[in-house]
């Protein structure tokens, strides 16, 4: 039985053999295209069901659940940007400066939304709370990366040209749109999806092995095995260990200290780790010239990727926990 817990479980196994895979054979051009929105259709079936999953109270609830999203804003715009700096003279002697440039950049942004909201469905966290936390996060880093980039980065050059509306459309359709249908479908399809609910458990883990293979088939594409010499590479891999450990450490300590329940400290901790991949490239094109923006972009790249797998592991973690600790929702 011991040796048996020690073993990994399948979903692990199943995301180790999909990182191989983008590495080995990376989605690009017409494929890519296809994955890309391959994960919208996914995602958005993801926010449907559990959309027609959650009850109205539980919605509510999630909306109003101000002191949970007012610690994800905090970690996502304070905490990193706080590490980032204080550990600066320890950490960037292991990376050249322009890439730890690049680890201060990853620090400003906001979080993502698709990995931090499916897996916050595998590990049976507060739902509701994480599609309108992690939503906020990216609206709210429209407006916040830009003015934490002059602070944190007074070097850089440019101005962040944002379409706002553009990306609230983006979220409203992709995200709230298909969880606000579910929802109000819920009197004739909930029963469906509350006796089938072990099987469609594969919609979640099934959505998190998607977003890891298009996320880093576009990494892989993108040069991170051949940006960087190997001593380079693997100081940046000790730096994102680093910072993306102490982030979890500190969520997780926040979420129990402050008295918040297990499913708001899975929302806490997946929406209040995470840095958006998706938001930054188009930022670093255009805060940093087009000569320094690789080096820029790769520690988040390499970020990225790591959180993705980590959090999938914890997320997996979180989900054995007895039943009778889920949601009531």
């Amino acid at each position: 039985m011991a040796r048996s817990r020690l073993l990994p479980d399948n979903f692990t196994l199943a995301l180790v053999a999909t990182v191989t895979l983008a590495s080995l054979l990376p989605a690009s051009g017409a494929v890519g295209a296809f994955f890309e929105k391959a994960t919208v259709g996914v995602v958005a079936l993801l926010f449907f069901m559990h959309g027609a999953k959650l009850s109205r109270e539980a919605v509510i609830a999630g909306i109003g659940h101000w002191r949970l999203h007012l610690l994800v804003v905090a970690s996502t715009f304070m905490l990193f940007p706080v590490l980032g700096l204080v550990l600066r003279p320890v950490l960037q002697p292991l990376v050249t400066p322009e890439l730890y440039t690049g680890v201060l950049f990853l620090c400003v942004l906001p979080a993502t939304v698709q990995s931090a909201i499916a897996f916050t469905a595998v590990a049976r966290g507060n739902m509701a709370a994480a599609i309108c936390s992690a939503s906020a996060s990216t609206l709210l880093g429209i407006v916040i990366t830009p003015l934490l980039v002059g602070v944190v980065l007074p070097q850089a050059s440019g101005t962040v040209q944002q379409d706002v509306l553009g990306s609230i459309g983006r979220i409203m359709l992709q995200l709230m749109l298909p969880f606000v249908a579910g929802h109000l479908l819920r009197p004739w399809i909930g029963g469906f999806i509350s006796r089938h609910a072990a099987t469609l458990k594969y919609v979640d883990q099934g959505s998190v092995l998607l977003v890891v293979y298009t996320a880093f088939s576009a990494a892989v594409v993108g040069g991170l095995w051949r940006e960087l010499p190997l001593p380079a590479l693997a100081g940046l891999l000790v730096v994102c260990a680093v910072i993306l450990g102490l982030a979890l450490t500190a969520t997780t300590w926040l979420a129990r200290r402050l008295g918040f329940s297990k499913e708001d400290e899975i929302t806490i901790v997946f929406c209040g780790s995470k840095k958006s991949l998706v938001s930054g490239v188009p930022m670093a094109k255009v805060l940093f010239p087009s000569e320094a923006a690789g080096a820029i972009v790769l520690p988040l790249m390499v970020f990225h990727q790591m959180q993705l797998m980590v959090c999938a592991v914890l997320a997996q973690r979180y989900a054995r926990r007895p039943q009778a600790a889920a949601p009531q929702g």
